[in-house]
């Protein structure tokens, strides 16, 4: 019976010398897969992020376009304001283009701005990610004269 205590004994002690290498093996498989999720997570932060400033750069673009006396004016400073507020998010070219009508007094001012986002391309995925945002700014009755 001794003998036989002896022997399992051994036995377990056999067994779990073969499990000594299994967490660095555990940790040579997982460590990629957590960088990468953690890579995701950055890029898809990127986006979130990206699509903020591209509200507030539409916002700023139809505020900066309202006050103005004439739609040349209106559109230069609208680009300007989008280009500035972008100028760190986006990867290419702003685009800033007018789509309410005309720009009579007492009408409504929209801008849509759009440019590409750098956000999956730091994971070497070279998706085209293209973020458009779109703001109304009433013209002021006070505008720019000079």
């Amino acid at each position: 019976m001794d003998a036989h205590r002896g022997d399992d004994s051994r036995g377990g002690d056999h067994g779990r010398g073969d499990d000594r290498g299994l967490s660095t093996i555990e940790v040579v498989i997982l460590a990629p897969v957590m960088i990468l999720f953690i890579l995701v997570l950055v890029a898809f932060g990127q986006l979130v992020d990206g699509r903020g400033a591209l509200d507030g750069a539409a916002r700023d673009a139809a505020r900066a376009g309202s006050i103005q006396k004439d739609h040349g004016t209106a559109m230069a400073e609208a680009r300007k304001a989008a280009e500035a507020d972008l100028s760190d998010v986006c990867s290419g070219p702003v685009s800033v283009v007018q789509t309410s009508q005309g720009f009579a007094p007492d009408t409504i001012f929209t801008v849509e701005v759009s440019c590409q986002v750098r956000g999956l391309a730091m994971l070497g995925l070279d998706v085209p990610t293209t973020l458009t945002s779109s703001f109304s700014s009433p013209l002021d009755p006070f505008r720019r004269t000079a």
